[in-house]
């Protein structure tokens, strides 16, 4: 026995089976701090289990739990013209897009599918807060068109996610253009006699608040959701007056008649069902359904009726 045998050798096997640990196994919930398997996140919706918080859920993580077995398929949105305006800040515009497209493995900030809820065929359209804030640019107005015309198609309600954190910047006026473009999609539906229905989620702010967002015939929130035109911060330092505690959050619209629900997102698949069922005047959905009948049971000797003349 050496220095090699007893601390080289060692020392050399204890390098190459070493295993890194992932970073991902564990989050931090924003709101309380405690500290969540991934597993136990992800099987919750991304709801903290100590506090209820509601954390970013993207589209696709979203579509999984919402629809029937999670099968969707995913409605084409076309892509429009990259960096219009040839916007430069400390980066420029394609620089972002493909850094937020490489972090979210997402094309764009909203994600357009069809499918079932409770055997309920749907269009649904969801944003990503994750890519770019969510924010709302050419793209996502030719999604919400793309979701409107397909719904319109198929005959099918359109259910909404909104998550965002207003207009896009980087492509200026064409942004804000995209507010009367989904407000005349919106009208689409109404005209075809559709149901709109909109599920406001934290935070959705500037001008999607003021267009599809609030445009809906019912309107859903997650608990605690910001949902606002300008930030409380931005009116406190305006009208330089402390607002009322939970100033513009879901439990405060509701309680002011802004909102017609706040839903937990455990039970938010069902509450969908049940009002869009509703609203199409369909009978509430099936829960489960019985096993078939058993034929030995079912093919019994026919037994002569009661007082019926024997041959």
């Amino acid at each position: 026995m050496n220095w090699i045998t007893n601390y080289v050798r060692p020392r050399i096997n204890s390098i190459f089976s070493r295993r890194e640990t992932p970073d991902n196994l564990w989050t931090k919930c924003p709101e309380c701090g405690t500290m969540l398997f991934h597993r136990e996140v992800s099987d919750n919706l991304n709801v903290c289990t100590n506090c209820e918080h509601h954390m970013h859920i993207t589209p696709r993580d979203r579509f999984l739990a919402l629809f029937d077995g999670g099968t969707f398929t995913e409605i084409a949105v076309k892509t429009p013209t990259p960096d219009p305006l040839s916007f430069r800040d400390q980066k420029k515009y394609p620089d972002r897009l493909k850094a937020a497209q490489k972090e979210t493995a997402e094309a764009e900030a909203m994600l357009v599918a069809v499918g079932e809820i409770g055997r309920t065929p749907i269009v649904a359209a969801a944003q990503d807060f994750s890519f770019m804030a969510g924010s709302m640019g050419m793209y996502v107005g030719n999604a919400i068109i793309a979701a409107a015309q397909e719904a319109v198609k198929l005959k099918r309600p359109l259910i909404l996610f909104s998550a965002a954190g207003g207009a896009r910047m980087q492509e200026g006026i064409l942004s804000l253009m995209q507010m009367p473009r989904t407000t005349v999609a919106v009208q689409m539906l109404k005209e075809a006699g559709l149901p709109y229905i909109v599920v406001l989620t934290h935070p959705t702010t500037g001008g999607v608040t003021a267009s599809y967002a609030m445009l809906g015939d019912v309107h859903i929130a997650e608990p605690n959701a910001l949902i606002c035109f300008a930030g409380p911060r931005v009116i406190e330092q305006t009208i330089r007056e402390k607002l009322p505690e939970g100033f513009q959050r879901a439990e405060y619209l509701l309680d002011h008649g802004m909102l017609d629900r706040v839903t937990h997102r455990m039970k938010l698949k069902d509450e969908l069902v049940g009002i869009t069922r509703m609203l199409l005047g369909l009978p509430p959905a099936v829960r489960g359904d019985l096993p078939p009948p058993d034929p030995s049971e079912t093919a019994q000797p026919a037994t002569p009726a009661e007082g019926a003349p024997k041959k």
